[in-house]
């Protein structure tokens, strides 16, 4: 065992240095080194260095002369299996300090040695008791490194600098109000029955990477409502039993919760964050731990392997704010009955959703406003009444992968079960803004067909006959088809008859064209002369009637889909 003065990393030992160095040498040295800090306060006629409380333990004797000289109090024997503090055997007396004897320490700190920053760093140190430092100060810079607390910690609206838990077993942390000038720090610890966070600010960095974490009384694994941090909170490869709450918390830098599993059983949402405020970008995707280090914030090397986000339980980021993007990929969403994927109302310049295959309840985007929607096919439920859009804004399409048109009509009916026309006019005005103007078109026409669906019968047939002969007045030119065949089979029929009489024999008479009087009679608004010119009796009478209405039918439709092109820009 050993005292060291590295850096707030976790002191290294004896064995790993190579040197063997006995516990009761470097006690010696650290009590040589006190004794000349006393003889040159004496010998500049300050105060003398005051020594341990003399009802303090051993271990917290050595605790205290590493503090006051700024170094680690190492109480692990380098064994990896003695030295676990998450699943390791008990640890003996010799290891163990009382949490108010640690507690005296930190609110009543001795003056530190001469030329050096007190700092409680201890390694592989038992605390025993509670450790109670709910509403005071904490001054020194603080660091555990693979310790085992026996009871929860309190830190109710504590102020400190830094604070940092590294591999350590906590019972449970009690932090409401916390306020932490620097970073926190709980990686890789666990803490069986869960983190109260609520309202804390922290100034620069929450790390919470590895965390195991388990549900409390009101079943949540973390409870961060109204949390305040500076920059970033890294949240990767965490697995929790209970939900994560984090109502109306604000981020200034990303949220990362690559790699993570959630998991709720026990109530209704895994991930609970309406209202929060990410200043860059939410991650909920996959992550990857390369050689037992911090995740990995770029792509992972050859041979790594990743995990998958996984959430197991609701999750509801309604009306959140995101300034550059929220990130959904390789994510798997288990839900029960009444759960879902709530996006809700969400503002961000860019959604990426591509989580791989389809949450197993329903994704809901109502009311959300997004700058760039990124998607895949394969993300989306295929189920009617699955998929929410009611409301959904966005700006620009991006497809991660191909993504047919026939598929992303299917993506809007899937939508709505009911006939609405928003999310239809939203696809076909994404798709104008892009460019594609013919797609835009057969969306439209797939939004009246839709729409005919709900009518009468006699409007379906209405409906039908426009979609057939002009399809809706979005594919104009199948009225020329359509007059042309008109023409042709009217042509044909006048022609096998004798000329008609003449409706005034007074007057003047045009040369008997078939071919013309059909066409007159088709074009409802050009007069050739010919349609007023002859009278038909019987079967011809009725047959020039029909033509005379089919092409007012196919006239004002096609100019109905031509000035609808044209008044959108089309």
């Amino acid at each position: 065992m050993t005292e060291s003065t590295g850096p707030a990393g976790p002191a290294m030992s004896s064995e790993s240095s190579g040197h063997a160095v006995s516990a009761e040498a470097v006690e010696a040295a650290v009590s040589a080194e006190a004794a000349r800090a006393v003889e040159a306060a004496a010998a500049q006629g300050g105060p003398p260095q005051e020594g341990p409380p003399a009802d303090w333990t051993r271990a917290e004797r050595r605790m205290w002369r590493a503090f006051v000289a700024g170094r680690t109090c190492d109480l692990r024997t380098g064994r990896a299996e003695e030295d676990d503090p998450l699943d390791g055997p008990e640890w003996p007396e010799e290891r163990t300090v009382r949490a108010r004897s640690l507690a005296q320490l930190l609110l009543n700190p001795p003056p530190p040695v001469p030329g050096r920053v007190a700092a409680l760093k201890l390694a592989g140190v038992r605390i025993s008791g509670r450790l109670a430092l709910s509403g005071g100060t904490v001054a020194p810079y603080v660091q555990f490194d693979d310790c085992r607390f026996d009871d929860q910690v309190m830190l109710h609206e504590v102020r400190a600098s830094s604070m940092r838990l590294v591999r350590c077993l906590i019972p449970r942390l009690e932090a409401a109000r916390l306020q932490v000038t620097g970073d926190l720090h709980l990686p890789q610890c666990l803490v069986p029955g869960g983190i109260r966070l609520s309202d804390a600010q922290i100034g620069t960095d929450l790390l919470l990477n590895q965390l195991v974490a388990r549900r409390d009384r009101h079943d949540q694994a973390i409870a961060a409502d109204g949390l305040v941090v500076g920059q970033d909170v890294e949240a990767e490869l965490m697995e929790l039993s209970g939900e994560l709450s984090l109502r109306s918390a604000r981020i200034g830098g990303r949220l990362s919760l690559r790699g993570s599993v959630l998991r709720n059983p026990y109530g209704r949402y895994a991930l609970n964050a309406p209202r929060v405020t990410v200043e860059h970008t939410l991650y909920l995707s996959a992550g990857w731990n390369p050689y037992g280090g911090s995740p990995g914030d770029t792509s992972p090397p050859p041979g790594v392997d990743t995990k998958d986000f996984v959430c197991e339980g609701g999750l509801r980021l309604d009306d959140g704010r995101f300034g550059n993007a929220v990130i959904i990929h390789r994510a798997r969403f288990r839900l029960g009955e009444e759960q879902q994927v709530s996006l809700r109302r969400i503002q961000t310049p860019e959604l990426r959703y591509t989580p791989g295959r389809p949450p197993t309840g329903v994704v809901s985007l109502s009311g959300a406003r997004v700058g760039k929607l990124v998607d895949a096919p394969s993300g989306w439920p295929t189920t009617p009444g699955r998929l929410s859009l009611r409301g959904f804004v966005y700006d620009g399409l991006a497809p991660a992968e191909e993504f047919p048109l026939r598929a992303r009509i299917a993506w809007l009916r899937t939508a709505t079960p009911e006939y609405s026309p928003e999310p239809y006019e939203r696809l076909a005005a994404a798709l104008r803004e892009s460019g594609e103007g013919d797609e835009a078109r057969e969306v439209q026409l797939a939004r009246q067909r839709r729409r005919r669906e709900s009518l009468t019968l006699a409007g379906r047939i209405w409906g039908w006959l426009q979609d057939v002969t002009v399809g809706y007045g979005y594919r104009p030119g199948r009225a020329a088809v359509w007059m042309a065949v008109l023409w042709a089979l009217g042509a044909v029929y006048f022609a096998g008859r004798s000329a008609p009489p003449p409706a005034d024999s007074g007057g003047y008479q045009p040369h008997w064209s078939p071919a013309l009087y059909a066409l007159d009679l088709l074009l409802p608004v050009i007069d050739l002369g010919q349609d007023n010119a002859w009278r038909w009796t019987g079967t011809a009478q009725w047959v020039a009637s029909a033509l005379t209405l089919l092409g007012w039918m196919l006239a004002t439709t096609a100019a109905a889909g031509a000035s609808r092109l044209l008044r959108r820009g089309s």
